[in-house]
């Protein structure tokens, strides 16, 4: 199929992508396309392929997890943050302020430092508002693999 989902509804889109999984289950569904959300949404196996060749073929969450190059942490407090105190904790590399009181984190390291950053926020007497760790998303991995990018 290509791109069998183009120009649908929401309620005919949630429709097709039922009946592909269906028959998936019991036959092989070939699905071409180029918007990443259908893959994610629809199949079980991702193959990416540039210039012609197969650069990626595996699972769309193995692929998001072994493309990831650096963990991104988004953290906000309810009070002006430091941001030399978050340069400050161990594995993380670079800092971006999207305000005094909201930050991204970047870390090359594989451990989930979201422990570390709620200790110094406490032992800094910063209320942690929300922190999540961000999720590669397949088009990321996409762009990486067929333009090398980033």
């Amino acid at each position: 199929m290509d791109e069998p989902t183009s120009g649908l509804d929401p309620n005919q889109l949630a429709e097709i992508r039922s009946l592909i999984r269906n028959i998936g289950k019991e036959k092989t569904v070939i699905l071409s396309t180029h918007i990443m959300q259908e893959v994610e949404a629809i199949c079980d196996r991702v193959l990416i392929i540039n210039r012609g060749k197969i650069v990626a073929d595996d699972t769309a969450e193995m692929l998001r997890k072994n493309a990831a190059v650096e963990n991104v942490y988004s953290v906000e407090f309810s009070e002006v943050a430091d941001i030399n105190i978050l340069k400050a904790i161990e594995g993380i590399n670079k800092v971006n302020s999207l305000s005094d009181k909201s930050f991204k984190l970047h870390s090359n390291s594989n451990a989930d430092l979201r422990p570390e950053i709620f200790r110094i926020a406490v032992e800094n007497k910063y209320t942690v508002i929300s922190m999540m760790k961000e999720e590669q998303k397949l088009e990321d991995v996409f762009q990486q693999l067929t333009t090398g990018k980033k």
